[in-house]
């Protein structure tokens, strides 16, 4: 009996030792190139879309681009000094920056923004935990 129950504790230790979560390895920091932008007030909806539309588009045009998150203010503290847009590109360093930056897509963006844009705000950051 006592050997049973030997063979049973050992079971509920490794058995337990099975479900310990192997340690993650830590996040891999990415470059955010923050873009904040106020429009125009003569800018029409279909302006505005147009722009949204452009920026949208670049990380299908831009390989260094890892992602690129936006949305609209809709911050209820009154604070947005009336810049509406928020545009967050996310690169792996700062080389892929400084293809994206001189890009002709980019640059072609740029365009397509400047008979509207009235403000830009622009902060890059190193991602931390």
């Amino acid at each position: 009996m006592n050997l049973k129950l030997l063979f049973l504790a050992s079971m509920v230790l490794f058995g337990s030792m099975a479900f310990v979560s192997p340690q993650k390895d830590p996040p891999k920091k990415m470059l955010r190139h923050v873009v904040l932008f106020k429009f125009k007030d003569s800018a029409t909806p279909a302006q505005v879309k147009e722009v949204e539309d452009a920026f949208r588009a670049l990380p299908s045009k831009i390989k260094e681009i890892k992602s690129l998150e936006w949305g609209t203010n809709n911050s209820p503290e009154g604070l947005s000094q009336g810049f509406t847009h928020i545009f967050f590109v996310t690169f792996d360093s700062e080389e892929g920056r400084a293809i994206y930056l001189p890009h002709p897509d980019h640059k072609a963006f740029g365009k397509v923004l400047g008979p509207h844009l009235d403000k830009v705000l622009v902060a890059d950051y190193w991602t931390k935990e």
